[in-house]
Parts: C-alpha cells; structure tokens; sequence
C-alpha cells in the first residue's frame, strides 16, 4: 500500500535561501516525510499542485539534542526536498494551493 501523497508533503519551507532559490532557479522547498523516496516526493507534488517536475533533491537532517533544565531529549529527524519545476511551468503558490 502506497502513502498518500498529502503525508510525503508535509509543509513547505518560507526561509530567505528558499525564496531565493525558488526566483533564480524555478526551484521550491519543501519538508517531506523521512521514509519518503524522490518518485514518491515528485509524484506527490505533481498530483497536489499539478504541475510537472523536472527533478529533486533531497537532504536528510539528524535532531538535534535540547535541554530543558535536567531534562534532555532529542528533535526528530527530518528531510527537506528541492523540487525544480519544468520549464515553462508557473511557480507554486502555497497559499493558494494549501
């Protein structure tokens, strides 16, 4: 059974580097689920936004340990996808299609 694409895609990511990418490159970022494949990612963003990708890349990220007095305890792990869009394709709008 496949995952639906609506839980590969978790959120997008608002940072200056991403708004920055996504105006010079046709790139845009998103935090996707951490079992999640580049099909999987590519796939999910075509079906949700409708528009074709030209590729990804992806980065995993260990959690980070934090403190809270004695207590300690760890972030979560997570993946963040660059998904380029095809030529001649319009930028996604988050807000728009969220």
């Amino acid at each position: 059974m496949s995952t639906p694409h609506y839980q590969i895609i978790r959120r997008p990511i608002i940072t200056e580097k991403g708004l920055g990418v996504k105006e010079t490159q046709h790139t845009v970022v998103f935090e996707v689920s951490a079992g999640a494949t580049k099909t999987q990612i590519k796939e999910a963003v075509q079906q949700i936004f409708k528009v074709k990708v030209a590729g990804v890349r992806t980065a995993n990220f260990v959690g980070k340990m934090r403190r809270r007095g004695q207590n300690e305890g760890y972030r979560r792990d997570w993946k963040k996808a660059y998904v380029k869009l095809a030529e001649g394709e319009k930028m996604i709008e988050y807000a728009e299609n969220l």
